[in-house]
């Protein structure tokens, strides 16, 4: 069978694996990147003796029994490479209640804890455990091994089968975001952690999910780093044929009677294909790099009236101190609100570097904040440099006085600041309004199954967590893989997916 070329927008996570299995299937791959390295959001980078980890959290899925599992072997991330548990999801530390609570594996340990701090949402907590026992024994991510528009009849009863035990939680009281489900909670400080554990927008079928996966012992930690979990992604595209061309800003795709037959770069030249995919930010590949030309209501409805994610301002301290006992995820709730570019917070996560010395060497760590923000006023700010500099340093420097008091010797110990704005990361990654993980995961945007291609436009797909709401590991990663089964299928292909060293059936087609 004649090789077929294809052009890909961006090595991010969702355009590594659309390589990866482009390549697995007889195609002849090729991304252009927009940055000087690969990742996308998913980016760690060096400041003197620390290593500030930008991108993921944790791994979703990396032991066996989760489709998860087979998909990581299939693109190379544990070749050389070892993802211990998770042990505690969020540890809060709430100045507003005045006490402290961990939400660890264990689920009897941590419906007494929550009972003894609300003991009249006892019935609310208990249905929240049977919930996350339900999700125990069933794996959501197989319903992501195989293209939504591949399925057909028997595939989507088969679907239904395997949620059989979860499809209550899918409808009636359960599809509300958990903010509006944590209503029901009479206690305040049980109605702040439920709504904190990811964001206050996500279904509750997802926060239900989180606990599920690490009761089952299947989150991962990065001790490597999302840089190093990048590079074996990249390993496995290149050792399968694949090449990068960085530093190769996409500023057009060239379309020749409707059809999608390459791409012009910033730089002025041009590169052709047989295909395109774009797995970059989809506002910019729809109204820039094509011009808006390719667009249906329910697409200018999706970009008028779907909310963003809020974008994120990340501080992080490097500090001549360790603090062994402190878990590595943690909220932070404030008596006193901070103003972080015109949004009020009570309070926010707070990362602790302590589990690898790959952050840092010996006796000293990271300790970052994440900071929700709005775009504009950084946007705005950053043509006025001083008064960029000079916020952000005054935000560090709040958000320090803050965190003193629950890591002592903090401000004694610090050596090193380094502040990231939503400007930055669009500068970085061009996702659109600094939203890194593209559409806010509400209830009707988890629900939806977003199409891959433009009406109109042949040739030409789309990949990542703008077209698989909810954004994260899993999906950015399954994304690439629905395309290529999508692009197998239209050219007469079975659609493959083999492993270094293991091989797995596709489970549905």
């Amino acid at each position: 069978m004649a090789e077929k070329s294809i052009i890909i927008i961006g090595a991010g996570l969702a355009g590594l694996a659309t390589g990866s299995y482009a390549q697995m299937n007889g195609y002849r791959s090729r991304i252009f990147e927009h940055h000087y390295e690969p990742g996308g959001v998913a980016i760690a980078w060096k400041r003197d003796d620390y290593l500030i980890d930008g991108g993921i959290h944790y791994l979703m899925g990396h032991k066996p029994g989760q489709v998860c599992y087979d998909l990581y072997w299939e693109l190379g991330i544990f070749k050389n490479r070892t993802y211990p548990d998770l042990p505690t999801f969020m540890n809060y530390i709430d100045e507003i209640g005045g006490c402290r609570v961990q939400f660890s594996q264990d689920l009897d340990q941590l419906a007494r804890d929550l009972k003894k701090f609300a003991p009249q949402d006892t019935g609310l907590i208990d249905e929240l455990m049977a919930g996350v026992r339900a999700m125990q024994k069933t794996d959501l991510f197989a319903t992501m091994v195989t293209a939504p528009e591949l399925l057909g009849p028997i595939g989507v009863l088969k679907q239904f089968w395997g949620l059989r035990r979860v499809l209550k939680y899918f409808g009636g009281p359960y599809n509300v975001s958990i903010e509006k489900f944590a209503q029901r909670a009479k206690d305040e400080k049980l109605r702040r952690w439920l709504i904190n554990l990811f964001l206050p927008e996500v279904p509750v079928w997802f926060v239900l999910l989180l606990l599920a996966l690490l009761a089952n012992k299947q989150m991962g930690m990065l001790t490597g780093s999302c840089t190093d979990f990048v590079a074996s992604l990249v390993e496995r595209y290149q050792s399968l044929g694949g090449t990068v061309t960085y530093r190769a800003t996409v500023q057009e795709i060239l379309v020749e009677n409707n059809r999608a037959v390459g791409i012009k770069l910033a730089d002025g030249t041009e590169h052709r294909a047989d295909l395109v995919i774009s797995a970059a930010d989809s506002y910019s590949t729809i109204f820039k790099m094509l011009g808006g030309r390719y667009v249906d209501v329910k697409l200018k409805e999706r970009f008028e009236k779907w909310p963003l994610f809020l974008p994120i301002m990340t501080v992080s301290y490097g500090v001549k101190r360790e603090y062994p006992n402190e878990p590595a995820l943690n909220f932070l709730f404030v008596k006193e609100p901070l103003n972080v570019g015109g949004v009020i917070l009570d309070g926010f996560p707070v990362r602790v570097f302590n589990y690898s010395r790959v952050f840092a060497p010996a006796g000293k760590t990271i300790v970052q904040a994440l900071v929700h923000t709005d775009w504009k006023f950084w946007n705005d700010l950053q043509h006025d440099r001083p008064r960029y500099e000079a916020e952000k340093q005054r935000v560090a420097a709040d958000i320090l006085h803050r965190l003193e008091p629950h890591y002592p010797g903090l401000t004694a110990a610090l050596e090193l600041t380094d502040v990231a704005t939503p400007y930055t990361t669009w500068r970085y990654t061009l996702n659109h309004e600094g939203a890194f993980m593209g559409w806010r995961p509400t209830p009707q945007a988890m629900r939806a199954q977003l199409p891959k291609t433009l009406p109109g436009l042949a040739n030409f797909y789309m990949a990542g967590q703008w077209v698989m709401p909810g954004g994260g590991v899993p999906p950015c990663l399954f994304s690439g893989r629905q395309v290529m089964q999508l692009v197998c299928r239209r050219d007469g292909r079975r659609f493959v997916a083999t492993a270094d060293e293991k091989s797995f059936q596709n489970l549905f087609l």
